[in-house]
């Protein structure tokens, strides 16, 4: 059995950990059963992309983004088809800059879309 990874849940927020050579097998949250590198951007907020880069071992790429922005919308497919493909070594979230006002501050971001690896 390989090393464990720490991965927090994007769906609840609790900290788990998988066996490194488990995370292609699809594993779920011991918590709400939710998957931990489900192929797909997870839509999560402040609090729980503050968690992820506190605690995670798998790198986490965030697209900073807002419903109304044009340039945002457009790149949403390849940011989901890009998650699809790196997964499970890189996990891929969304965080809606105008429902998280904090995370513009916390990153300083000046314009969006906005990838932070």
């Amino acid at each position: 059995m390989g090393a464990g990874v720490k991965l927090t849940c994007t769906d609840c927020g609790t900290v788990n950990r998988v066996p490194a050579d488990k995370l292609g097998a699809g594993p779920k949250c011991g918590t709400c059963g939710a998957r931990l590198v489900p192929g797909k951007p997870a839509e999560i907020d402040f609090q729980t992309l503050q968690k992820c880069v506190r605690g995670d071992d798998l790198p986490l790429l965030v697209d900073f983004w807002a419903a109304w922005c044009g340039p945002c919308r457009m790149m949403g497919p390849q940011f989901a088809q890009a998650a699809q493909m790196m997964a499970p070594g890189v996990r891929f979230a969304k965080v809606d800059t105008q429902s998280n006002p904090d995370a513009t501050v916390r990153y300083d971001i000046r314009g969006i879309p906005l990838l932070i690896l």
